[in-house]
């Protein structure tokens, strides 16, 4: 009856913090919307990448199947430019600005010309040049194949196959372990980074629920009543546990339900559905073990906030929560490691993304429980050196 009365009372008192709420329910499943959104367009192949503004000198038939060509790229956004006057790529709000000289299409030594604006970097002007280069090779040899299609017919010959150099006709891409009309979505990359994230936000309430009861020497009185340290720690555990399965799920239903209605794509689960569940119980585990430990041993309950909200946007920056660990250098990509969080990430993408079992987790779950269980141990040791000096 006692241990049913600790967990009613730690449901109570979590379910009167307002902000404590907030933080574990409302702002993640914000975060996963507006990164599902921001990021929707960078896993959508037909979404524009680069905007180009084209200063058509020319004028002639090259030029105008040259801007045909252009505007019917995906990667691509094509606008003409209509004042002559304006030649600042800065002041055009573009990328940029491509110029058509005259005499192109006419004279062979004539090259198209361009000016990039000064934000861009190196990998977008790379592929802007690529793009640039196989539409211009594509028209050269759309060319070349018609003039050898005439004079084949004028000798009465058979003409020669058409050389074609597109991307489709060249190669295809395929997402490993998806079907082939299916593809990654920035859905699929964004819920698992945000619910890492929103289970270690446990670490702001726990630590002021604790602190005040060890302040209001509420332990002290339920340690006086026979109940041991591993019953006080479960009595914090199991209702944090349930709660991060409860917003472990709801971020989940976010993605799949709340997310298609503003425009991006829904969230799909392809894994293991059990693995799914032990993954999210033992990366509770950790971030509790976490919060317990810094409940005990800090004195009071701006220190536990402060010091938590700390550890926790550490962890989720060096964890690639923050920041997506291949974009990271390779020296940063082995430091992630230390964080418990890119253990969790790294399982979830591994259910998401990459349709994995218990086979392709278990070593996060391994790793996950374990931390949990070394940080409950050495909060008992700090929690019970600290009663014996109140004692």
């Amino acid at each position: 009856m006692m241990f049913k009365a600790m967990l009613i009372k730690e449901f109570q008192l979590v379910s009167r913090d307002k902000h404590a709420l907030a933080a574990l329910f409302i702002m993640p499943c914000i975060f996963i919307l507006i990164m599902s959104l921001a990021l929707k367009d960078v896993f959508n192949e037909q979404k524009s990448m680069i905007s180009v503004i084209v200063n058509d000198l020319a004028n002639n038939s090259s030029s105008d199947q040259l801007l045909g060509d252009l505007k019917s790229n995906n990667v691509l956004d094509i606008e003409l430019l209509k004042s002559q006057d304006i030649i600042n790529i800065d002041q055009l709000d573009k990328q940029f600005l491509l110029t058509i000289p005259e005499g192109y299409g006419v004279d062979s030594n004539v090259v198209l010309q361009s000016e990039v604006s000064s934000d861009v970097t190196q990998n977008l002007l790379l592929l802007f040049k690529a793009q640039i280069t196989q539409i211009v090779m594509q028209q050269k040899l759309s060319d070349l194949n018609q003039q050898q299609t005439e004079l084949a017919q004028t000798r009465g010959l058979t003409p020669p196959a058409a050389i074609n150099l597109s991307q489709d006709s060249i190669i295809t891409s395929h997402y490993a372990l998806f079907e082939d009309d299916q593809k990654p979505t920035s859905t699929q990359q964004s819920v698992p980074s945000w619910i890492v994230f929103g289970l270690f936000f446990v670490i702001i309430p726990m630590s002021t629920i604790f602190i005040s009861e060890r302040k209001q020497n509420t332990l002290m009185r339920l340690s006086s009543m026979n109940l041991t340290i591993p019953v006080l720690f479960a009595g914090k555990i199991i209702p944090y546990l349930l709660i991060n399965q409860l917003q472990v799920w709801l971020m989940i239903a976010v993605g799949m339900f709340i997310v298609p209605y503003f425009g991006a794509d829904a969230l799909v689960i392809g894994g293991s559905l059990p693995a799914l569940v032990v993954l999210s119980l033992a990366l509770s585990l950790a971030a509790i073990g976490l919060s317990i430990l810094i409940a005990t041993s800090v004195d009071s309950i701006e220190q536990g906030t402060t010091i938590g909200g700390i550890i926790n946007i550490l962890l989720g920056a060096i964890g690639g929560v923050m920041v997506p660990k291949f974009v990271m250098p390779e020296f940063m990509q082995e430091f992630t490691i230390v964080s418990p969080m890119s253990w969790g990430l790294d399982g979830y993408l591994d259910l998401f993304l990459r349709q994995g079992g218990f086979s392709e987790v278990v070593y996060e779950i391994i790793g996950l429980s374990s931390f949990g269980i070394i940080t409950l141990l050495i909060a008992a040791m700090i929690f019970k050196m600290k009663m014996r000096k109140v004692a």
